[in-house]
């Protein structure tokens, strides 16, 4: 029986079963880092970067301006090169 044994293990067939996936929260990760001791509630929005909106409008209107003024005067090498001097500066 013991050889039997032996011999199904080095086949492999009894197949080690998945490991599943375990939802933890930041808290008790805490405990269990720190130890059941220390209680900490960590906000972790708190150290989030508060982003104030911008007014779009304006900027919406510096780029509704006629484009067909520039369209003779970048056209070309004269006008790449306007724009990647521009660029660059």
């Amino acid at each position: 029986k013991d050889l039997n044994i032996k011999v199904l293990d080095l086949r492999g067939k009894f197949k080690k079963p998945n490991l599943r996936r375990v939802r933890v929260s930041a808290d008790a990760i805490l405990r269990s880092l720190l130890g059941s001791k220390h209680k900490v509630s960590m906000d972790l929005r708190a150290n989030l970067k508060s982003v104030k909106k911008e007014d779009t409008e304006k900027e919406k209107t510096v780029e509704v301006s006629d484009w067909r003024k520039n369209v003779e005067a970048m056209s070309g090498m004269e006008g790449r090169k306007k724009m990647f001097d521009a660029a660059k500066g």
